[in-house]
């Protein structure tokens, strides 16, 4: 199943509800389930224990914020032993800047995801920050036209 200790189709319906609005209230959750507020509570409370509830956050509009553009980076290192793929990882960590980062399989080692004000603002970040970065090898840039669907939800 999920985790191991056991997840029943009520755990998986408040965490169905919690993903799509984490605002909600235990007395809200429980109408939706026909339930009483204090077994919904000790659920998300046990959810949460078992770190199945992670951490609660806000999406923010980041056209709002002034950070429109997206901009998918593939970047591949010279050289892979274990030492260079720790710093580049504790690198790039270090860039706040850098949305979203994955160590790939395949032509390419890492993914980044990066949202910026501006191009003019990419080429600055790329110019003093992400190319001194050591063992770089390859750096590709992929701006996004239109984000056609985005969640954070999933599928469970």
């Amino acid at each position: 199943m999920l985790h191991s200790e056991k997840i029943d189709e009520t755990d998986l319906k408040i965490l169905r509800i919690l993903q799509k609005d984490a605002k909600k209230t235990t007395k809200e959750i429980a109408e939706i389930l026909n339930l009483t507020s204090s077994p919904v509570y000790e659920r998300i409370k046990k959810l949460e224990k078992q770190k199945l509830i992670k951490k609660y956050v806000a999406i923010l509009d980041k056209k709002k914020l002034n950070i429109p553009i997206t901009v998918i980076c593939m970047v591949s290192l010279r050289y892979h032993n274990e030492g260079f793929i720790d710093k580049f990882e504790k690198q790039i960590k270090e860039l706040k800047e850098v949305q979203e980062c994955y160590h790939m399989a395949g032509k390419v080692d890492f993914f980044l995801k990066i949202n910026m004000e501006s191009l003019d603002n990419y080429h600055e970040f790329v110019r003093t920050k992400l190319s001194r970065i050591e063992n770089i090898g390859v750096l590709e840039s992929y701006f996004v036209l239109k984000e056609i669907m985005s969640s954070t939800e999933y599928c469970i």
